[in-house]
């Protein structure tokens, strides 16, 4: 009886943290990304808009350079509990790099090479 009441309780237990789990609110989830510049150029304008917003958002860096071989941490919880945004880099020779669908949820490293 002891034995079938503690595998009843493991058994509780075990669905009690799945289901925790399972279903955490968005709102628990980080959503800072470290922003890697493993290319030969700096870059002077970065933006990120969740995948449900047809414009860009502001440019993060604003009057700052993240220059080759720099790295930053942005937290992009813009509050909406989206996970996956598109990025915009603008690079100091004026050439640019789109990256889309990145889920902020899951990754927490965006690195950019040349």
């Amino acid at each position: 009886m002891l034995k079938k009441t503690l595998l009843t309780l493991s058994s509780l237990l075990l669905v009690s943290a799945l289901s925790n789990t399972a279903f955490a609110a968005p709102d628990s989830y980080n959503r800072h990304v470290l922003l890697v510049n493993n290319t030969s150029k700096d870059i002077v304008e970065f933006y990120g808009s969740n995948t449900g917003t047809e414009e860009w958002e502001e440019d993060i860096l604003g009057v700052d350079v993240l220059e080759s071989g720099e790295e930053v941490e942005i937290n992009f919880d813009d509050e909406s509990g989206y996970c996956k945004f598109d990025f915009k880099t603008v690079f100091s020779d004026d050439s640019e790099d789109i990256t889309e669908g990145f889920n902020v949820c899951d990754f927490g490293t965006l690195t950019l090479t040349d």
